[in-house]
């Protein structure tokens, strides 16, 4: 069937103008389509290119020439593998609209009617709504599988439902390949989804988005130039040869079209040559022409031996003629499950024949809205399917027993011919273990995410020359309110404010951290949806990018405040001030990043993040002093991240025992007595001195840094307990991060 239907699109083609990215062999394929098995696979290119192929120019003028190769002791024939599902269903449950209807269901309208009681599952608050129902039906390798349906019909549910992203819970039925269930481990390995959103990095070229995905997918066994090979070779089966070298793009910066961007998006996750791959509306908001060249590129990777699952809205007539099966669904049932070519006898059949005229997706389309609005619905077309499909059963079986490979030997051919390309062996007996859960090794994964992410930092410079501008404005607008500090009580007093509003500016500045994960979220969930790596690796090397940037911010900050205010320590307090600003940038850092991995808005993470900080500086100690914090708050005290820092800057500030800071008549400053003439102090401070018993002059001590801090409450900590205790608050945020990475970021319908 998919044989005729290839080549009657082949005859369609030549009276069309040939697309630009179709190279030589695709040329010749027009006049002469060899079977599935005669054409090599990706893998195989990969295999046989080796070291010697030459890099391409990239600038769109010489595009590689594919060849057929003859792979000896191979079979040339597709590989069987079969995906059959049968009587999958899935429910939701929803909150149901309150009204008095629902809390009296007995009771009688004015219309005379009774409300109807809940059925069975419901309840006087929710009901039960089904998205799937009992959906049977199969796929093989070779060949392109749409389903098709209005907005609501479950297209995407289905497709969630067949890449194992609804809970096992919820979701009944069986879904095998080759009559074997399919693990989630084996399934992650083997397959690839394709997100209805293009989810890619935007100031990265088409080419390194490409080859930041073969480092990921392709084994550590492979070298850079035949992972290189690998990219380039599909490249050219993309057609993006001329957007090599062109950046994704987004808003704000110009990049690739839509249609290249989609053809980017299905590259990222075929890279490593999959069995199965779902795409959820690969042609959503693509002109006729891109949308066509989308569903040819799948076409073309079906025929490498693939099982190409898709959702589609309304194919035209040249993309209908790409499909080798179809399902449509309406509300949740099949309304029709079969090949494109057996649609007019169908409807003929039901009593509803398509016109010659007539796209025949449209009409069924049409017809499928016509009935759901109608009294009866589409049950009259469920049940016309169940009959047709009792009648093709038997055609059916018997294709399954001339294709009846168990999965293992489905998969160890599949190996054999290089079809999987992630560093599978076919020498385990077990599936599941015949292909590596992951393709390369912890550092491996970490070294590349923490490359990919100063790329794409560094093509953004405005980010880090704003972070850096406000971290320097807000240190000179400080250096200049606080200018050379004196050590009088009035400086001191100074320095109390100074040293709370720095610290607390140290954790406000990192808030611009929330939205890189928010940006990254669903990139993250569908790469590591299918073990592109770990999501260790991702929090290891979110954390090593984050502290280049981190550490040159404390010391602008340190540089511009520390000599301009006249802290004391000299170089090695300095130092010890730099390395708290940068454990407090840590620190902050990491809990604006756990925050975005349990916030999914920006503006309510903003909110979130503002409050509890001002929060933190509440609790700080700076204004009411630790043994002054009513008991029932005392908690939040030791909780707070600005107490930590704060204490350490004020012991790095006052812990020399020599220094004064109130000596004489400077103990009357900040009373009603400073403003007093100076001889009169002088007396004041000889009658105390005779009242005390002890000598006072205007050169005597009064007040030490250790009573400064003794006075704030800050006795507890060294100032290096206080310096690690900063640091160990940014690794319990991180990991916190990491579990909202586990538990909150698995990609699944509940």
């Amino acid at each position: 069937m998919s044989s005729r239907i290839v080549a009657e699109n082949a005859l369609s083609l030549t009276n069309i103008v040939t697309p630009p990215y179709f190279d030589l062999m695709e040329l010749d394929d027009l006049t002469r389509r060899p079977s599935a098995g005669d054409m090599p696979t990706l893998g195989q290119l990969l295999k046989h290119v080796g070291d010697v192929r030459k890099e391409a120019s990239g600038d769109g003028s010489e595009t590689p020439v594919h060849h057929a190769l003859d792979i000896p002791g191979i079979e040339p024939r597709s590989l069987p593998f079969v995906l059959s599902f049968s009587n999958l269903t899935y429910s939701i449950k929803s909150r149901r609209k309150m009204s008095l209807s629902s809390i009296f269901p007995r009771r009688s309208n004015r219309l005379g009617a009774v409300a109807e009681a809940p059925t069975v599952g419901e309840s006087m608050f929710t009901r039960t709504k089904t998205l799937l129902n009992d959906i049977s039906g199969e796929a093989r390798d070779g060949e392109i599988m749409a389903v098709l349906g209005a907005s609501g019909s479950g297209k995407s549910t289905l497709i969630d439902a067949l890449a194992n992203r609804i809970a096992k819970g919820s979701l009944k039925g069986t879904v095998a390949l080759n009559g074997e269930a399919l693990e989630s481990r084996l399934l992650k390995v083997i397959s690839a989804y394709v997100m209805q959103d293009d989810l890619l990095f935007p100031m990265l070229t088409v080419e390194e988005t490409l080859m930041f995905a073969a480092e990921f997918r392709l084994p550590r066994t492979l070298s850079k130039s035949k992972k290189s090979a690998r990219v380039q070779a599909l490249i050219d089966q993309l057609g993006l040869r001329n957007a090599a070298k062109t950046v994704i793009g987004d808003e704000g910066h110009r990049g690739v079209s839509g249609g290249e961007r989609r053809r980017v998006s299905i590259g990222t996750d075929i890279i490593h040559d999959p069995i199965l791959l779902f795409l959820d509306e690969p042609t959503s908001g693509l002109d006729s022409t891109s949308a066509y060249m989308v569903v040819k590129v799948l076409q073309r990777i079906a025929q490498s031996g693939s099982i190409v699952i898709m959702s589609i809205h309304q194919p035209s007539y040249r993309i209908l003629g790409l499909l080798d099966r179809m399902i449509f669904l309406s509300r949740g049932q099949t309304v029709y499950s079969g090949s494109p070519s057996q649609l007019p006898l169908y409807f003929s059949e039901f009593g509803h024949p398509i016109p010659e005229t007539d796209n025949r997706t449209e009409f069924a389309l049409d017809l499928i809205r016509e009935l759901e609005g109608s009294p009866g619905g589409t049950k009259s077309l469920v049940e016309f399917n169940k009959s047709w499909q009792s009648m093709t059963k038997h055609h059916q079986e018997k294709e399954e027993e001339r294709n009846g490979l168990s999965l293992k030997e489905a998969i160890s051919a599949s190996i054999s011919r290089g079809k999987l390309v992630s560093g599978a062996s076919n020498t385990n007996p077990n599936p599941s273990s015949m292909v590596p859960t992951f393709a390369n090794q912890f550092w491996v994964e970490m070294a590349t995410l923490s490359k990919r992410s100063f790329l794409n930092s560094r093509r953004m410079p405005e980010l880090i020359g704003i972070r850096l501008g406000t971290v320097m404005v807000t240190g000179f607008i400080l250096a200049t309110m606080f200018w050379q500090l004196d050590n009088s009580p009035k400086g001191v007093q100074e320095r109390l404010g100074f040293f709370a509003f720095a610290m607390s500016t140290t954790f406000y500045t990192t808030a611009d951290a929330l939205p890189v994960f928010l940006q990254e979220r669903y990139i993250f969930m569908r790469e590591t949806a299918y073990n592109a790596y770990r999501r260790l690796s991702y929090l290891v090397s979110h954390a090593l990018v984050a502290l280049p940037a981190l550490a040159f911010l404390s010391l602008a900050f340190a540089a511009a405040t520390f000599w301009a205010v006249g802290l004391d320590g000299g170089i090695s307090g300095f130092l010890f001030y730099f390395l708290i600003i940068f454990a407090s940038f840590w620190a902050g850092n990491s809990f604006v990043t756990f925050l975005s991995g349990v916030v999914p808005h920006v503006m309510l993470g903003y909110t979130i993040v503002v409050a509890i900080l001002a929060y933190f500086l509440l609790f700080s100690g700076f204004f009411i002093n630790r043994d002054r914090i009513p008991s029932y708050w005392i908690w939040f005290h030791y909780l707070s991240l600005v107490k930590y820092p704060y204490e350490a800057v004020l012991q790095n500030e006052f812990d020399d025992p020599v220094k004064c800071f109130v000596r004489g008549v400077q103990i009357f400053d900040n009373t009603p007595l400073g403003s007093v003439p100076e001889p009169l102090k002088v007396k004041l401070l000889e009658t105390m001195s005779s009242t005390l018993g002890t000598k006072i002059t205007t050169s005597t001590c009064l007040t030490t840094g250790a009573d400064i801090l003794q006075q704030n409450g800050v006795t507890d900590l060294t100032k290096w307990n206080c310096f690690w205790i900063t640091v160990a608050w940014g690794f319990f945020f991180r990991f916190l991060f990491y579990l909202s990475l586990l538990l909150g970021s698995k990609n699944k319908r509940s």
